[in-house]
């Protein structure tokens, strides 16, 4: 994959096995940019912020410039008091050190199990060989160093041509449960290399955001340690500044974001199915997401869809519990393109047989219409199994 991988300008990586909780594989990684960049963040909504989330958030205020992202997987620093905030300012010292950066130009994003406090004598001991592959590492390698449960490591990438020359866009991400953005266990870099405005830059990356990782759930748990961190360097020497340039780029971005999204609910814990929940005719776009949230979130409609079971039943409960407004009278339903319930009323025939194909697919379209106005809402869900019991019984063991 690495060969092909379109890297924006100005950007280096690095990947080191350090030894936080695996063994026998990368476990913390860098970005660095080798120019002062725009930096951007969305971060969790979880009232327990990590002690990366609060330190990143600061960052993004005081400091004009980002150069770096530092991430490690196997220990989240989450619900760690004042102990793990220096902590975590420690490990971007050590950074800063070795890379002849500030350590306000860092933003530190971490992963893995909540309460142990950070093992700083490893810190301490890796991070020189941590620097010292600096740009001999691929976005891949980096990609696989930020993964805990992940079955895959999640990368995208993409251009949009801006004044006849090229903007590359490069995002990676790591999830696959603990996931209900607003912000999900997440965590996605992105880099880019085009001259883009700070308030445009955050304004673009939010947005892109609300649409792709805020419009997924795995299993409804909202972490301590979600974000979205992304830079814009400007190494392509293209300024994205008139409204048709800024839309031409905020579209690459959704896409990437988009894509990334997709494959953190494809790869949810014990996962077998994506659920796309797609509700119409709400009274307004958010009731639209309330009622996609409860259908998407309803343990019982993710075990029905696991074990092929079209429970149309199931999905009308949850529609009726959401807290949207409609009249039921009103309200359809189809999955797989098959209407199952139309008006307020099941519909006729042997649906279980016509169903089946489309249950044994991988990904399961259910269609809302509550014909109460034109709202809508899309929610990507992800189905409940066996397997996530099992992953998450003895996720500390």
């Amino acid at each position: 994959m690495d060969h092909i991988v379109p890297v924006p300008k100005g950007f280096s990586f690095a990947a080191h096995a350090a030894g936080f909780r695996y063994q026998g594989r990368d476990d913390v990684a860098l970005i660095v940019s080798d120019r002062p960049a725009a930096g951007a963040g969305v971060f969790t909504k979880n009232l327990f912020q990590a002690a990366p989330v609060v330190v990143s958030k600061e960052n993004l205020k005081k400091s004009g410039v980002i150069r770096a992202f530092l991430a490690n997987a196997g220990q989240a620093n989450a619900c760690t008091g004042a102990e793990g905030e220096a902590n975590c300012r420690e490990t971007l010292a050590l950074a800063a050190e070795r890379l002849g950066l500030a350590a306000s130009e860092i933003l530190p994003a971490s992963t893995g199990v909540i309460g142990p406090q950070l093992k700083m004598d490893i810190w301490r001991a890796e991070m020189p060989e941590l620097a010292a592959k600096l740009g001999q590492s691929s976005p891949l390698d980096a990609a696989k160093a930020i993964t805990t449960t992940d079955a895959f490591p999640k990368m995208a990438w993409g251009a949009v041509e801006i004044e006849g020359r090229e903007v590359r866009l490069l995002g990676m991400a790591k999830g696959a449960g603990m996931i209900c953005p607003n912000m999900a266990t997440m965590l996605s870099f992105i880099v880019c290399d085009a001259d883009v405005e700070k308030a445009r830059w955050q304004a673009m990356l939010a947005a892109a955001v609300d649409a792709s990782f805020n419009a997924v759930t795995v299993d409804g748990d909202t972490s301590t340690n979600d974000c979205v961190l992304a830079m814009a360097n400007g190494a392509s020497g293209v300024k994205v500044r008139s409204d048709e340039e800024l839309a031409a780029l905020a579209a690459a971005l959704n896409e990437l974001c988009q894509a990334l999204a997709y494959m953190v609910v494809e790869d949810a814990e014990g996962g077998t199915k994506i659920i796309r929940v797609c509700v119409t005719g709400a009274e307004d776009n958010m009731q639209a997401e309330v009622c996609a949230r409860a259908v998407g979130h309803s343990p019982l409609v993710k075990t029905a869809m696991f074990g092929r079971d079209a429970n149309w039943g199931r999905i009308v409960a949850a529609v009726g519990r959401s807290g949207a407004e409609f009249d039921p009278a009103n309200v359809s339903v189809s999955i797989g393109g098959i209407p199952v319930f139309m008006n307020g009323t099941p519909v006729a025939g042997d649906l279980d047989s016509l169903l089946a194909p489309h249950m044994r697919r991988a990904e399961i379209a259910v269609d809302i219409d509550l014909g109460a106005g034109n709202g809508e809402y899309v929610l990507l869900a992800a189905d409940l199994t066996y397997d996530y019991v099992k992953i998450n019984g003895d996720y500390r063991s």
